[in-house]
C-alpha cells in the first residue's frame, strides 16, 4: 500500500532532527513539529485506504 510506505517514509525522514531538537536545536524542532503535521496527514491517508479496501469487500 502506497500510502504506509509513504508514512513511513516520512517518519524516517524526520529521524536526525528529532534527536537534534532533543539536543536542544530549536529549528530542528521546529523542522520536527512541520513534518508531524504532515505525518499526521498521511496517517489520516492510510485510514481512509483501509475504509476503502474494507467496503470493497
Amino acid at each position: 500500500m502506497q500510502e504506509y510506505e509513504d508514512l513511513k517514509a516520512l517518519v524516517a525522514e524526520i529521524e536526525s532532527d528529532i534527536s537534534k531538537a532533543e539536543g536542544g536545536n530549536k529549528a530542528a524542532g521546529t523542522r520536527v513539529r512541520k513534518e508531524m503535521q504532515k505525518v499526521k496527514q498521511a496517517a489520516q491517508a492510510v485510514r481512509n485506504r483501509i475504509l476503502e479496501i474494507r467496503s470493497a469487500q
